[in-house]
């Protein structure tokens, strides 16, 4: 099976390795051409622009960094509009709002192609190992026949109905994570200024009702202030405003992810936005305390 790719970030570049290793033939394009090299040495094929890719796959994806990042992908000149017709598929996996989604559908469909929105609940590592989560939405046909890719991508695929449903899973689900990352930091801070042991704090949570992947994760690392960015703290920023956006919309009261969203502009406001989303510990470890 042969796919295109657009997109060569941390989580593109991940995915489209694994696509490689899994037997699939890979043609790939990245705005900075450079980031194709090492891709190519594991047999991927380059793209010179995005229409160039659509025009020599059956199917593309693309993994981008944001909402401008998608559309200009698409519609802008080289772009994969130019090309996409009846019988091509395109499946965005990047997050993005769902009005963004519907209007790259709009104009997918618009041409006779598919349109699938397939963004994914996981970083850099899940998507090295292919445990990532899909959240697609659009055309049933596309999603069936891109499985054998889901599969070798993630550990699990939804199918949750039109488009822009796949959009609003992620938003819901990265404001939720984003909100649990600002309370684990005023938790971790508190511990240490009241005399704890963070290390302990640690070891009580990963045994308790609240435990999960993220704390245990994450937290040893950000106790040594690494960052090495698996999902960097600019675009979590970005799925918080544009979560509290679908919150307007829907007219939900969210103060605790409107507080997370003000902590991640601080932190970006500190020069922190392309190390990890848990960098953001570093703005309640600024917070100077009176003796």
């Amino acid at each position: 099976m042969e796919v295109g790719f657009l997109g060569l970030g941390i989580m593109g570049k991940a995915m489209s390795m694994n696509l490689l290793k899994n037997g699939f033939k890979v043609i790939v394009w990245n705005r900075t051409l450079s980031k194709c090299n090492e891709l190519v040495a594991h047999g991927a094929s380059v793209g010179q622009t995005p229409a160039d890719v659509v025009k020599k796959c059956k199917i593309t994806i693309a993994m981008l960094s944001d909402p401008a990042a998608a559309l200009s992908v698409v519609f802008d000149k080289d772009g994969v509009l130019e090309q996409i017709c009846n019988g091509k598929g395109y499946i965005d996996m990047s997050t993005v709002d769902a009005e963004t989604s519907s209007k790259i559908s709009e104009a997918i469909t618009s041409k006779g192609g598919n349109f699938l929105e397939a963004p994914v609940s996981g970083s850099k590592q899940p998507a090295e190992t292919g445990q990532l989560v899909i959240l697609a939405a659009g055309e049933k046909a596309l999603y069936e026949e891109a499985i054998p890719a889901f599969n070798v991508l993630g550990k699990k695929a939804f199918f949750l109905g039109q488009v822009g449903n796949g959009a609003k899973m992620k938003l819901v689900v990265n404001m939720i994570m984003g909100s649990m990352m600002n309370a684990f930091s005023e938790g971790v801070v508190l511990a240490e200024r009241s005399g704890l042991d963070p290390h302990s704090l640690l070891d009580v949570l990963d045994l308790g009702g609240i435990a999960n992947p993220m704390f245990k994760g994450k937290g040893p690392a950000m106790l040594q202030s690494n960052y090495s960015p698996a999902f960097p703290l600019k675009h979590q920023q970005k799925d918080m405003r544009l979560a509290l956006s679908l919150g307007d919309e829907n007219a939900v009261s969210m103060p605790v992810a409107a507080a997370a969203n003000e902590a991640f502009k601080k932190a970006r406001s500190m020069g922190l936005g392309d190390l990890d989303f848990s960098a953001v510990f570093e703005t309640v470890k600024a917070l100077k305390h009176s003796s």
